[in-house]
C-alpha cells in the first residue's frame, strides 16, 4: 500500500495532509520543517566541533606538560586556534607584560594572570557555544508554533461544520488530522533540539572545566617561576 498516493490512506499520508491543509497551516508546517533541517545541521556541526575540540585539548595538554622550554613551546603554538592554546598564549602574553619591568609586583602579577586566563577561557567557551542558543530556541518555540497550526486547523474544521451544517466526522476529520500533523512536526523539530542542547551543553561544560584546570595548572607553574624572579 502506498501511503503517499493511495486515496484510501490519504489521510495518513504526510504529503496528502500537507496538500489538503489550509495555507496558514502549510506555512506553519514549512517553517517547522525548515527549523528541523536547521536543527539537524547545527547538531552535526556541534557534534564535530566538540569532538574535535576535546581531542585537540587533550593533545595540547599532553604536549604542554611534556615541554621543557615554555618559550619554545609558545613560539610553536602562538598562532594555534585551539582553545587551550589560546588560553596558554594569553597567559604567556600577560606574564611577559607583567615581568618586563625592573620591579615585579608578584601579587599583582598573579592576579592579572588569573584574570587574563579566566577571561580567555570565557571567550573560548563563548566562541565554542556559538549557535547553541538556536537549539534552545527551536526546542522551546517549535511546540507552540505547531500548537498554533493545530488551533488554526481545528478552527477551520468548526467553520466547515457551520458552513455545511453537518456534524459528521467525515467533515471535521480531515481538518483535525491536518491540525494534529502540524503539532507532530513541531514536536519532531523540538525533541531533537532539546536533547541536543542538553547534550552539547554538558559537553561544553566539560571542556570549560578542563580549560579552567589547565589554566590553574599553568598559573601555578608561572607562580613558581615568579617566586624565582629577582
Amino acid at each position: 500500500m502506498n501511503l503517499f498516493f493511495n486515496s484510501n490512506a490519504a489521510t495518513l499520508s504526510p504529503v496528502a495532509l500537507f496538500i489538503q491543509a489550509d495555507w496558514v497551516v502549510k506555512l506553519v508546517m514549512l517553517g517547522l520543517l525548515a527549523a528541523s533541517i536547521w536543527t539537524w545541521a547545527i547538531v552535526f556541526m556541534f557534534w564535530r566541533r566538540i569532538g574535535a575540540t576535546r581531542r585537540e585539548t587533550e593533545r595540547f595538554e599532553r604536549d604542554f606538560w611534556k615541554a621543557d622550554d615554555i618559550d619554545a613551546f609558545y613560539k610553536t603554538h602562538v598562532d594555534n586556534e585551539q582553545p587551550a592554546a589560546r588560553v596558554f598564549v594569553a597567559g604567556v602574553a600577560e606574564w611577559r607584560r607583567s615581568t618586563q619591568g625592573v620591579a615585579i609586583d608578584r601579587s599583582g602579577t598573579r592576579e592579572r594572570l588569573a584574570t587574563t586566563m579566566g577571561a580567555a577561557v570565557a571567550s573560548e567557551i563563548d566562541r565554542l557555544s556559538d549557535r547553541l542558543n538556536i537549539l534552545a530556541t527551536v526546542g522551546s518555540v517549535a511546540p507552540f508554533v505547531g500548537l498554533f497550526g493545530t488551533v488554526w486547523g481545528i478552527m477551520r474544521s468548526f467553520t466547515s461544520i457551520a458552513s455545511q451544517q453537518n456534524t459528521s466526522l467525515a467533515v471535521v476529520a480531515p481538518g483535525i488530522a491536518e491540525a494534529l500533523f502540524a503539532t507532530a512536526i513541531g514536536l519532531f523539530a523540538a525533541i531533537p533540539a532539546v536533547i541536543a542542547y542538553n547534550r552539547f551543553s554538558h559537553g561544553i561544560n566539560r571542556i570549560e572545566a578542563r580549560l579552567n584546570r589547565f589554566a590553574d595548572g599553568f598559573h601555578a607553574t608561572l607562580s613558581r617561576q615568579l617566586d624565582r624572579e629577582r
